[in-house]
């Protein structure tokens, strides 16, 4: 298993296959995507050597990000590839869902276990304003055909900000009490690029935390391969509350996933200075090489982010990362 000096061990592997969107939301991609680099993303043989060597390890999830994942005409090939390497237990990918009820079916039969679908707001003219497409219906219909596709789990993600969505946040609330699903709440980060929005938008995630505990919401236990949210139940809702704070105290202690872009390199952490570059080794015709190398990276992993000194490393939008 990956343990790094800190003692935290490793089961959860956030791959990215690409890194174009095709929303431009306001947090993220404001003005679209902008190519930099030649579109040289992992080749399908690339990802399942990747897998397998990460599997070796001991890592049991993978969730398939972009950029919009989908967008790549061999997406369901890329579930096919986590689901059939031994040791991968669950295949999640996280999407803006504009494909999403026209496919769902076909990718939970090739193998994917679980959908996280970004959803930032429940009003039709703001989910337009937010992700400069016009959208929210045909997301929302995708979001129910998943809910009946026979998923082990169906998120929803949002960023919270001030000058967007803010208010939304009881109609969010009262969105999942009758209905099986976590809506999970993302705290705004700043990145390379974003510290005047950030400052104008950003909404404390303990502040939310705060609310749901004074209106009788409690604190779940998280699985040894959950994300980084924190999870909440009511009594009175079928549905669940998610928060992701990266900015709370202690928020690296519980890391448990590592990260792949999709031009190769190993991101210790979303907000690392640099990425390192696997991807040579990924190309070997065995994955022996790429388990000795992360084996060996793993003891550069930093104890905790510095977001809280203004220092968000390399990453200059999360669609580099998927988040």
């Amino acid at each position: 298993m990956l343990v790094d000096p800190s003692g935290r061990k490793f089961r959860y592997l956030r791959l990215s296959i690409t890194d174009v969107c095709n929303f431009k939301c306001v947090y993220c991609l404001p003005d679209g995507y902008q190519c930099t680099h030649e579109r040289d993303f992992l080749s399908l043989s690339e990802i399942d050597n990747t897998l397998r060597a990460f599997a070796y390890h001991g890592i049991e999830k993978v969730r398939i990000t972009g950029g919009e994942p989908t967008l790549r005409k061999d997406f369901i090939d890329v579930i096919r590839a986590a689901k059939d390497t031994p040791g991968i237990t669950k295949v999640a990918a996280t999407t803006n869902g504009f494909s999403l009820k026209k496919n769902i079916r076909s990718w939970v039969e090739a193998g994917l276990n679980s959908v996280n679908i970004s959803i930032d707001s429940l009003d039709p003219r703001m989910f337009n304003t937010i992700t400069g497409h016009d959208k929210f219906d045909s997301v929302m219909s995708g979001v129910h055909a998943a809910l009946d596709s026979g998923l082990d789990s169906v998120k929803i993600n949002s960023v919270l900000m001030k000058q967007y969505n803010g208010a939304e946040f009881d109609y969010f609330l009262n969105w999942v009490k009758h209905k099986p699903i976590t809506w999970r709440f993302i705290e705004l980060m700043q990145t390379q690029d974003n510290l005047t929005f950030f400052n104008k938008n950003h909404i404390s995630g303990m502040k939310l935390r705060e609310r749901l505990i004074n209106d009788g919401w409690s604190q779940i236990q998280r699985s040894k391969i959950a994300g980084p949210a924190c999870e909440f139940a009511h009594p009175d809702y079928q549905g669940r509350i998610g928060l992701i704070m990266p900015y709370s105290k202690d928020f690296c202690a519980s890391c448990n996933r590592l990260r792949v872009a999709s031009r190769g390199d190993l991101h210790l952490c979303l907000f690392s200075e640099q990425g390192i570059s696997l991807r040579d080794y990924m190309n070997r015709e065995t994955p022996e090489a790429l388990i000795a190398e992360l084996a060996r990276y793993i003891k550069e992993k930093k104890p905790t982010h510095l977001l809280h000194q203004g220092m968000s490393g390399a990453t200059t939008n999360l669609s580099m990362l998927g988040g």
